[in-house]
């Protein structure tokens, strides 16, 4: 049973590091003991977990009343040339989304592939192909995780906010996860509240009102140059403008999960959490 969402929730990519202990289930309290709401487990390495520790993250997380939500592995290469890796592809997003199953988790996000020697239309077409297999699948097996395609940060990347959000309108069971740091780097630009908004208000426009109330959210600094991210950075090594970006959640009364990727991310979370509950204190 997943955790209803009422409000924005913050947590963790991972296993915090200051966590005394290095399991996800172990972890969970020491998520709780932050003040955090929410953990993101990193299967980028592979589906390796077993049902049975899933089940036990599943029922400790519904304990102490944390949100959950999974990553799915790196490998994914939706538009490789080679017909094993598409299908390899399917295999770890299906893996991730049956296993996200398991531990009660609200969302699988993944990273869909690159461009490589196709044409951002190619690509698109064969994205569209490959993930509508998957959905059918777990439409067919009645697998309430939400898939979430994430908005990536080098321009060598299947992933602008257009496209994910394309997709997104086109392919029933497919939603976004919205990494604002990514779309920072990738456009080498839009770090105001008026920027915020804009990217805010084109997904509720594309997607209607429900993907703002259920948004999934990455976040993190970041280092970038004119070919995009370059990798991530603590919010305060940063100009990133972090109070400009939670008043423009708090204004399109944004609810779901916000996931810190900092080096320092279990820092940065509760540095957002504090920012967002003194803004809403002062709403």
């Amino acid at each position: 049973m997943t955790v209803p969402v009422k409000a924005l929730l913050f947590g963790t990519a991972g296993v915090p590091d200051s966590s005394p202990q290095t399991s996800t289930v172990a972890a969970l309290d020491h998520i709780r003991g932050l003040g955090l709401d929410a953990l993101e487990a990193e299967f980028v390495r592979g589906v390796k977990i077993q049902t049975e520790t899933a089940n036990k993250i599943r029922d400790k997380a519904a304990a102490l009343g944390l949100a959950l939500s999974v990553h799915a592995p790196y490998y994914i290469s939706f538009n490789s040339p080679e017909t094993g890796t598409r299908l390899q592809s399917r295999d770890h997003l299906l893996r991730s989304a049956r296993m996200a199953r398991e531990m009660g988790a609200r969302s699988v996000v993944f990273h869909a592939g690159y461009y490589g020697v196709t044409t951002p239309e190619q690509t698109y077409i064969t994205m569209k192909t490959e993930i509508k297999e998957v959905l059918a699948v777990l439409r067919a097996e009645r697998n309430p995780v939400a898939i979430r395609i994430e908005t990536m940060g080098k321009k060598s990347q299947f992933g602008s906010l257009d496209e994910v959000l394309s997709l997104c309108r086109e392919l029933d069971g497919l939603s976004p996860c919205l990494d604002f740091s990514h779309m920072f780097a990738r456009e080498g630009k839009g770090n105001s509240k008026v920027d915020f908004l804009r990217i805010l208000r084109k997904v509720e426009k594309r997607l209607g009102r429900e993907a703002i109330r259920d948004i999934h959210i990455h976040i993190s600094g970041i280092a970038f140059n004119q070919k995009g991210e370059i990798k991530h950075l603590n919010l305060n090594e940063t100009s990133y403008h972090v109070e400009e970006w939670i008043e423009a959640l708090r204004d399109v009364r944004a609810e779901g999960l916000v996931i810190c990727e900092s080096p320092a991310r279990e820092n940065d979370a509760r540095m957002l959490k504090s920012l967002y509950e003194s803004y809403a204190r002062k709403s």
